[in-house]
């Protein structure tokens, strides 16, 4: 098999793995939305997301390292030992001083005292998960791209049971009118009191399920540190330290200060907290896109650098990107009350007008992908943490200055002004390093035809007609969208495909 048809099918599987996961995860959903009230998902949501930013702490991109420093075989056994090692150290450092500051770090965040005890269930999680990163890190540089999906996955599945086993499975069998043998199993250490808990026990009998699995890759680990090595590695990771934080600030913190920023009761304050983060999940349809796009452009962008026609394949690429989450955009906004059905309880769907602001916002996040290719053919990597951290700026101040005025939209407009300023800026700034001719008069006129559209859709909803007048109306708006992209661009899509 050729390197490149293997580096193809590597990345086939990393990003089956990583999208059919996100898609399972996502099926919790419904789950969560029908059992918990929508303050307890805000709760839920909250406390994963401080997981998002302590899991780049704690990791501080060591794998990332270990990837540079242990390309050669012959360091590779000497890195992967002093990275673990490193890991391993911190993590415990890390997990010792958080038990210590579990009760001030609650007072802080506002955490209820019932909801306490879930801060050691997610030490647990974190210290599991980040243990695991470096023997992952091992799985993808040996080229173990199956054995690597198959425990993600793993990982997930279990998690989903589990869920499926304490929401649904235990209350059903604990109400049972005619009890059976699992009764007499299930009723003495089954609390329904415990409630969201239970969403934390399964994701860390999970994670140490992954851990646990991943343990042949910790068998031939010798706890050192190669301290010059360690220096290097460091030094190395540190600024993609900070990209990273950037980057979960520009799609975490959100759901952190909404609980602290909205004027309400801090009750009313988690109920709205879940009902954001639940609408989000709608837009999950745009991200999952937007992932698969870059695992399939990322190493085809660098394999064809060298091609004469690299800028205008690489410019009708972002083109028909955009022009592909212009059609999702449309689909889900105009049929967005069959997607709202996701959320079980109505309570949730009050929320759901901020779906179409975090489609357009995830859609500029995709481009962004697209548009900073410059910096990665051109070695100015470090123009990625700048650009990140102007975002982060901007998701801070809009977030602190709005929330408390517009509420969670206040948090969904900045989240929008945040990915397409990043878009913009990385456009601006690669044109005089990398230039490449995007169409953006043509990306113009179809994005506001498919606001347009958007926009006739919601006058047809507060107009009395037919169901069958509506359904006809919202599916004739579709296909004529999808006519007028086919005729425009079926000359220039084929003569794409038969590029070379």
């Amino acid at each position: 098999m050729s390197l490149v048809k293997k580096l193809a099918g590597d990345t086939a599987v990393y990003g089956l793995s990583s999208i059919l996961g996100k898609v399972l995860n996502y099926l919790l959903v419904p789950l969560y939305t029908a059992v918990f009230a929508e303050g307890e998902y805000g709760i839920i949501s909250e406390l994963y997301a401080y997981t998002a930013f302590v899991m780049i702490i704690l990791l501080y991109r060591m794998e990332t390292a270990y990837f540079r420093f242990g390309a050669e075989k012959e360091n590779r056994k000497d890195t992967y030992d002093t990275a673990l090692s490193s890991i391993l150290i911190s993590t415990l450092l890390f997990s010792l001083a958080f038990v210590l500051l579990a009760g001030p770090f609650s007072e802080w965040i506002k955490l209820r005292e019932e909801h306490q005890p879930l801060l050691y269930l997610l030490i647990g999680i974190w210290a599991m998960d980040v243990l695991s990163e470096i023997p992952y890190a091992r799985l993808r540089m040996e080229g173990r791209a199956w054995r690597f999906a198959s425990i993600k996955l793993a990982n997930i599945g279990v998690n989903i049971g589990l869920n499926l086993f304490f929401l649904l499975a235990c209350p059903a069998i604990l109400s049972s009118e005619n009890p059976t043998w699992l009764y007499s199993l299930i009723e003495p250490w089954y609390n329904p009191e415990y409630g969201i808990g239970y969403v934390f026990v399964a994701n860390l009998i999970a994670s140490g399920t992954a851990f646990l699995l991943l343990t042949p890759l910790v068998r031939d680990f010798r706890f050192g540190i190669d301290q010059l090595l360690w220096k290097k590695m460091l030094l190395y990771s540190s600024p993609l330290i900070i990209a990273g934080l950037a980057g979960i600030t520009n799609e975490m913190l959100d759901r952190v200060l909404l609980k602290h920023l909205l004027p309400f009761s801090l009750e009313e304050n988690e109920r709205q907290l879940g009902i954001y983060a639940a609408c989000y999940k709608l837009a999950i349809f745009m991200t999952l896109f937007t992932q698969a796009f870059r695992y399939a452009a990322e190493p085809f962008f660098f394999q064809n650098a060298r091609n004469t026609k690299a800028p205008e394949l690489y410019a009708a690429i972002g083109k028909y990107f955009v022009i592909m989450g212009l059609v999702a955009f449309l689909v889900i906004t105009l049929y967005l009350d069959v997607f709202s059905l996701l959320l079980r309880r109505e309570g949730y769907r009050e929320g759901l007008e901020v779906v179409p602001i975090l489609l357009f916002a995830n859609l500029f996040l995709g481009l962004y992908y697209n548009l900073s290719i410059w910096y990665k053919l051109t070695d100015k990597t470090l123009m990625a943490t700048w650009i990140g951290l102007g975002g982060a700026t901007i998701t801070v101040i809009l977030n602190v200055w709005w929330i408390p005025i517009f509420g969670y939209m206040g948090s969904a407009w900045a989240t929008f002004i945040c990915y397409g300023l990043m878009a913009a800026a990385s456009y601006f700034i690669g044109k005089n390093h990398y230039r490449l001719p995007y169409e953006w008069k043509a990306l113009a006129i179809y994005s506001l035809l498919a606001l347009g559209l958007f926009f006739i859709h919601g006058q047809l909803i507060s107009t009395e007609m037919s169901a069958w007048t509506y359904e006809g109306g919202r599916v004739s708006m579709i296909l004529a969208f999808l006519s007028l992209l086919w005729l425009s661009e079926k000359k220039k899509l084929r003569e794409l495909l038969a590029m070379k």
